[in-house]
C-alpha cells in the first residue's frame, strides 16, 4: 500500500527526471539542428529540408512539454507528456524514412535500442508507459510501412534473431524501470522511517543539520525556560508492583506529557527514571517561552490528577521552573542525544528537588516573566543547594 507521502515524492521525482530527460534531448536535437545549418551553408547534399523541419517540430514539442512541467502535474498528465514527447521523436523520425522510402530494418534495431534504453535511463516513469511507448513505435513501423509496401524484415539478419533482439531491448528497458521503481520505493520508506526515528529523539532543525554532516552542533540561547518534573512516590510504588506494570504506569503518564509537549509546541529533552525534562524557547526562540512552560506545568498537574482517578493511585508531581540562558547541542557517537547545559538547567533542577509535592515552584526570574498573567503564592526565601538563599514562588494558575 503506497502512502500519500510516497505518491507525492514519486510524482515530484518523475517530473524532475522527465524534465531533465527532455532538457538533454533538447540539447541533442539542437546539435542536430546546428549540423543541418552547417550543411545548408556549405551547400552539402547531406542537408535535408524534411529533416530540418522534423527537428524543429521535435524541439517545439520538447519546449512545450518542459514548460508544462514547471507546475506539479498529476501522474496521468506526466505520463501523457512522456508518451507525447516519446512518440513525437520515435514516430516522426520514422515518418521521414517512410516518406523517403529509406527504411533500413537493421538500422531501426539500433535506433530502437538507443532510444528505448535512453528513455529507461533518463525518464523512469511507470514501466507500463514505457511499454506503451515502445508498442506505439513498433506498431507504426510494422503497420504503416507494411501498408505502403515497404519491406520491414531485414534480409541480412535472420528474422528470429532480429525479433529476439527487439524483445530483449523492450524487456530489459521495462524490467530496469520496474526494478528501479521498486528500489526507489524501498529506499524512500527506509529513509522515511529513519527520519521519523531521528525526529523522535531530536528537534527537526537539529536532525537536518546532522543529515548535512555537521560535525559539532552546539548553540547558545540567551533566554529560555526549563521545566523539571518528578513523580513523587513512584519509586516506593514501583517496589510493590511487577516490572511490566511499573513500565505501563510510567509509559501512560509520560505519554500524556508527550502529548502536552506537542500541544504547547515545546521541546522534550529527556526522561531520567521518573523525572521529566522539557524546555521552551529553543531550537527556535519564541517570546512566550515562559508562559508556554507555565501552561504545560498546569496541564501536567491535571493529567496527573486524571491518572490517579483512572488507576486509583495517589501519586503527586513536583515541578520546578527557571528562566535563563543555556547551551544546547548533540553529544556522543552512539545513542546520541540533544541535551542542555548551564546554570539555568541546574537551577530548574533545584527548583524541582527543593519543591513541594503537588506544587509548581518557580524561581524569581521565571516569576518576573509570569506575574502579570498568572496567580502566585510567595514561598519566601529558601536555601538551595549550590545556590544559597533564593526567593521562590508557587504557581497557582492563570488570572
Amino acid at each position: 500500500m503506497e502512502t500519500p507521502e510516497y505518491q507525492l515524492w514519486r510524482q515530484q521525482f518523475m517530473q524532475k527526471r522527465l524534465s531533465l530527460g527532455m532538457r538533454i534531448a533538447f540539447f541533442y536535437f539542437v546539435t542536430l539542428l546546428g549540423e543541418q545549418f552547417i550543411y545548408l551553408l556549405r551547400g552539402s547534399t547531406h542537408f535535408s529540408q524534411i529533416w530540418l523541419i522534423t527537428i524543429l517540430i521535435i524541439l517545439a514539442a520538447i519546449i512545450y512539454g518542459t514548460n508544462h512541467l514547471k507546475r506539479l502535474r498529476s501522474p496521468l498528465q506526466t505520463s501523457l507528456i512522456f508518451l507525447s514527447i516519446s512518440w513525437t521523436i520515435t514516430i516522426l523520425i520514422q515518418l521521414i524514412d517512410t516518406i523517403s522510402r529509406r527504411v533500413k530494418p537493421e538500422m531501426m534495431l539500433i535506433w530502437w535500442m538507443v532510444t528505448f534504453f535512453s528513455q529507461a535511463t533518463l525518464v523512469p516513469v511507470r514501466w507500463r508507459f514505457h511499454l506503451i511507448s515502445q508498442l506505439g513505435g513498433l506498431a507504426y513501423y510494422f503497420i504503416v510501412n507494411t501498408a505502403v509496401g515497404i519491406d520491414v524484415i531485414p534480409n541480412n539478419i535472420p528474422t528470429i534473431s532480429w525479433f529476439i533482439n527487439i524483445f530483449w531491448t523492450c524487456f530489459i528497458s521495462n524490467i530496469s524501470v520496474y526494478l528501479y521503481e521498486k528500489l526507489a520505493k524501498s529506499e524512500f520508506y527506509a529513509r522515511n522511517t529513519s527520519e521519523k526515528l531521528l525526529l523522535n529523539i531530536l528537534p527537526e532543525s537539529i536532525a537536518m543539520r546532522l543529515k548535512d554532516d555537521e560535525n559539532t552542533i552546539a548553540d547558545s540561547f540567551t533566554d529560555v525556560t526549563v521545566l523539571f518534573a518528578d513523580i513523587v512516590g513512584f519509586t516506593q510504588l514501583s517496589s510493590h508492583l511487577p516490572p511490566n506494570q511499573v513500565v505501563e504506569f510510567l509509559n501512560q503518564i509520560f505519554s500524556q506529557f508527550d502529548r502536552l509537549v506537542e500541544i504547547h509546541q515545546l521541546e522534550k529533552i529527556k526522561t531520567i527514571g521518573d523525572a521529566y525534562l522539557v524546555v521552551s524557547g529553543l531550537p527556535y526562540p519564541r517570546p512566550d517561552h515562559t508562559e508556554a512552560i507555565a501552561d504545560m506545568a498546569i496541564d501536567m498537574q491535571i493529567a496527573m490528577h486524571k491518572f490517579n482517578q483512572e488507576t486509583g493511585k495517589n501519586l503527586n508531581i513536583r515541578i520546578g521552573i527557571h528562566t535563563g540562558p543555556v547551551v544546547a547541542g548533540v553529544i556522543g557517537l552512539k545513542k546520541f542525544a540533544y541535551d542542555l547545559w548551564g546554570d539555568t538547567v541546574n537551577t530548574a533542577s533545584r527548583m524541582e528537588s527543593h519543591g513541594v509535592a503537588g506544587k509548581i515552584q518557580v524561581s524569581a526570574s521565571a516569576y518576573e516573566h509570569l506575574k502579570h498573567l498568572y496567580k502566585f503564592e510567595e514561598r519566601g526565601v529558601i536555601t538551595v543547594k549550590g545556590k544559597g538563599d533564593m526567593t521562590t514562588y508557587f504557581l497557582l494558575g492563570k488570572y
